[in-house]
């Protein structure tokens, strides 16, 4: 369902605007799910349509900011846009989305929906699902179950198999099970304040003297205007039901489930694959998200990695040159040989 729509300006990156009609959209599943649907404002016809899943503790605001938005590049590459807010993220949790259970709650009910919605406002069409994250991960699970809907997924820092290739995210992931074996409520995890942490410690942590191995970007690879934005709207709130999920990934070493065997389900399904690491990921290093691409039998599948870190490869200073343009010239190609 469309709430209202407008046209807009707006950059795509580094001062680069252009006119775009933008629509407000909810669907009308049992838990409300809304959307940002970008697309060129001259022209009808767009090239196919697109999907935007965010990842862990994060909204929309993964491939939109004021100063570098991949949504808005992909619209003016002539694709129908639809950047989602997953239930309890952004506009969805303003609309009444609860947070999750689980991560199966994602797979089972917020990507079916959202891609149901899209398919009913773009003509029909095959939907591409690009996904950062935890965002690629959901793709892999519910892909496989909507194959006659979807034309295919590309994954962005996705860790099929999470905490491999970082010895710190391993001992964090031994000291959260040990936590997690207590009877815990689902509590919600606020990630705004680490978010406001980071940008006041901004500075320190691209410092030699920064202890952490973890920060979530390279150091000097996003601009601090782009960076102060990523941190201030992107970091949103998640559950620690999802969290709980994501450390028993761990556990098992591999991407799973646990209600359904997502495994074996996504290295069986034969839908064009596009997997994309960087070098410099300290959250989902190359060693943990090539294994997806590995295990993957598809017939179409591509592996590539970047030297950009894991907020970086969707918002970083290159990541127009990289990413984004590797992205979108992999889905060009396909849909075109679609249409044919």
């Amino acid at each position: 369902m469309i709430l209202h729509g407008r046209i807009v300006k707006q950059v795509v990156d580094r001062g680069d605007i252009s006119a775009f009609r933008k629509e407000i959209i909810v669907t009308g599943s049992r838990v409300p799910l809304a959307m940002v649907r970008k697309r060129l404002e001259a022209g009808e016809g767009t090239r196919a349509p697109v999907l935007l899943v965010h990842g862990f503790g994060q909204n929309r605001y993964t491939w939109h900011l004021p100063a570098r938005s991949f949504s808005n590049y992909l619209a003016r590459a002539g694709f129908d846009v639809f950047n989602l807010d997953l239930r309890g993220h952004g506009r969805s949790r303003h609309y009444g989305a609860g947070r999750c259970r689980g991560v199966e709650d994602y797979v089972r009910e917020d990507l079916p929906a959202a891609v149901e919605e899209v398919q009913a406002l773009s003509g029909g069409r095959k939907v591409w699902v690009v996904g950062h994250s935890l965002g690629g991960l959901v793709a892999y699970a519910s892909a496989p179950t909507l194959a006659g809907s979807i034309a295919g997924v590309a994954s962005i820092g996705s860790p099929y198999h999470f905490t491999r290739g970082s010895l710190t995210l391993g001992a964090i992931s031994l000291l959260f099970r040990a936590i997690a074996l207590a009877p815990l409520p689902n509590a919600p995890l606020p990630l705004a304040p680490v978010g406001v942490t980071m940008r006041f410690i901004r500075r320190f942590a691209e410092s030699p003297l920064y202890p952490l191995p973890l920060r979530g970007w390279h150091a000097g690879s996003c601009e601090p205007h782009v960076l102060e934005q990523y941190l201030r709207l992107a970091f949103d709130r998640a559950a620690l039901a999802e969290m709980r999920d994501m450390f028993a990934w761990a556990a098992q070493g591999r991407f799973g489930g646990r209600e359904s065997n997502y495994v074996e389900r996504f290295e069986g399904m034969d839908l064009p694959l596009l997997v994309v690491a960087g070098t410099n990921d300290d959250l989902a290093p190359p060693e943990s998200v090539r294994p997806g691409f590995s295990a993957s039998r598809s017939s179409d599948k591509t592996y590539r990695v970047v030297p950009l870190g894991h907020i970086d490869l969707i918002v970083g200073r290159e990541a127009p040159q990289m990413t984004w343009s590797l992205v979108t010239d992999w889905m060009a190609k396909r849909a075109e040989k679609r249409a044919a």
